[in-house]
């Protein structure tokens, strides 16, 4: 019970840089709650599915798959491009630790020396950021493929 209302609290947390960054990108006012709610979506099914025990790549590939298939409607409904949805609400699952973390370890083999648990960590950590990237893009162009190819014009 206590993890899944820290899920939902963590969801609700993410709604925050959705906003903010949907404010950054200038989406008009009328489209801010969305991307909050597709925010805490994509953040809080991700955390749902890594506590399944699914690797982090897979979750966030599915999160962003669904936020990808969300904004395709969202558009329709709402007559406007897509990215306005979508862009906002993945800014949450952007892999900051791992990005972090692997340029420790750089700034650390550089000022320390190379060692093998050094280079372990700025490629496992490197490979893990840059995996969670390649399943955010995947994740968002999978569905306005999918609509394009079955002749549907999508905004």
């Amino acid at each position: 019970m206590l993890e899944w209302f820290s899920i939902l609290l963590d969801a609700l947390w993410a709604a925050i840089p959705a906003i903010g960054f949907g404010m950054i990108f200038n989406v008009p006012r009328s489209a801010l709650p969305l991307c909050a709610l597709g925010g805490a979506l994509t953040y809080g099914l991700r955390e749902v599915l890594l506590y399944q025990h699914l690797s982090i790549e897979l979750s966030t590939f599915i999160a962003a798959t669904t936020i990808g298939i969300i904004g395709v409607f969202w558009s329709r409904r709402y007559v406007m491009p897509r990215p306005i949805y979508t862009v906002p609400s993945i800014i949450p699952m952007i892999p900051g630790k791992y990005a972090y973390e692997m340029m420790i370890s750089l700034v650390s083999m550089n000022t320390d020396g190379v060692t093998n648990a050094l280079l372990s960590s700025f490629i496992e950590n490197g490979l893990h950021a840059v995996s969670i990237l390649f399943a955010i893009a995947f994740g968002l162009v999978l569905p306005s493929m999918y609509y394009t190819k079955r002749q549907q014009p999508i905004i």
